[in-house]
């Protein structure tokens, strides 16, 4: 009565992680909080990575159910980053325990196929050159032949490396001193060039334009660059834009994924929201409800869209922002969503007229 409880105590509000309605997939109880998702480029396998030390893989059926298909239990401590081969049939997989592991879909079996001197942050596979490209926080950036024990090559850089995205021949690498290193893969042995990031605070994600023109930049302060590599064509397009606030809050951007059809992207953030943006018409084409723990946000850690675009999945997740003080299990699940895409959500369409005195 009056909004209060027994003996006039408020009533603590409820959590509502899923508050779009998308279709939730069963995680098992012992599933601690999700570092990184990633879907197979064949097939609608769904791989998830933790921070109890293992990875997870689900079936997503046609109907939309997430049927669990196997665990991977063999790294020794969290699990930060995933990628797939280029046929579906491997999952790669690095974390805290400095190594990467090469997960066999038809075995079931993994072996260790990298190593770090301190945790591997970022891994990605590249058909195109048949290596592993991983960045890890002992500052190093590393190319693997599978077969061998020992790097194909390493390169050193200034800081740790926080954030990487490939579309070949363009790799962009994001350290801890802000700093943005880009390559041309088919010279691999140093960055074509290296330059600041264009935010003013650390960089979260990068996420490399489908057409290999440039790439964007999520950072803590809630805020995305739109950068192009050319530098004639970056003085006249790149910008960045304001996302993940509400009011006065600021939030990290935490994710960011490139539509697979319609060249649109998807950016996910703390502020437990994630929304789909255009571009080129610089406007936001679709805003979701924002997920909850009682009355706080709950961070979207990571997403990604399925191999053609129709499903974004991603993870809601405590994101240790606040502290282990704030961290209440109870309360506080970790979740991976599904969202059925809609075409009109993430159809480019076209730039609105400018208005205002001329």
């Amino acid at each position: 009565m009056f909004g209060a409880g027994a003996f006039g105590a408020a009533v603590a509000p409820k959590s509502n992680i899923n508050a779009n309605n998308d279709v939730e997939v069963q995680t098992p109880p012992e599933m601690d909080g999700i570092s990184s998702m990633c879907w197979s480029p064949a097939a609608n396998f769904l791989v998830a990575t933790s921070w109890d030390a293992s990875v997870y893989l689900w079936d997503i059926t046609p109907q939309g159910q997430a049927i669990p298909k196997a665990q991977l239990k063999d790294h020794t401590q969290p699990v930060l980053c995933s990628t797939w081969n280029q046929d579906g049939s491997q999952v790669f997989t690095g974390g805290c325990d400095k190594t990467v592991r090469l997960w066999s879909l038809a075995t079931g079996q993994s072996q260790q196929v990298a190593q770090h001197d301190a945790p591997v942050k970022n891994v990605h596979f590249i058909p195109a050159m048949n290596l592993l490209m991983t960045g890890g926080w002992d500052k190093t950036l590393r190319f693997w032949d599978c077969r061998s024990p020992t790097p194909a090559s390493t390169q050193t850089l200034p800081e740790r490396i926080y954030a990487m995205d490939v579309q070949f021949p363009l790799a962009v690498v994001a350290t801890a001193d802000r700093n943005l290193h880009i390559y041309n893969l088919t010279q691999p042995q140093a960055p074509y060039k290296t330059l600041p990031s264009p935010l003013k605070w650390q960089t979260r994600c990068i996420s490399v334009f489908p057409d290999k023109s440039g790439y964007l930049v999520g950072s803590i302060e809630g805020r995305v660059a739109v950068q192009h590599v050319d530098d004639v064509v970056a003085k006249e397009k790149n910008f960045t834009f304001k996302c993940h606030r509400d009011n006065t809050d600021i939030y990290a951007v935490n994710s960011m994924s490139f539509h697979p059809v319609f060249g649109t992207f998807a950016t996910a953030g703390s502020d437990g929201t994630y929304n789909f943006w255009d571009a080129s018409s610089k406007q936001r084409l679709k805003a979701q409800n924002k997920s909850t723990y009682g009355s706080s946000p709950a961070p979207i850690p990571c997403g990604n869209f399925n191999r053609d675009g129709t499903i974004y999945g991603y993870a809601v997740s405590y994101d240790w922002s606040k502290g282990y003080s704030e961290y209440t299990p109870s309360q506080m699940k970790n979740t991976i969503l599904l969202h059925a895409v809609k075409e009109e959500e993430v159809k480019p369409k076209p730039k609105p007229a400018a208005t205002g005195r001329r």
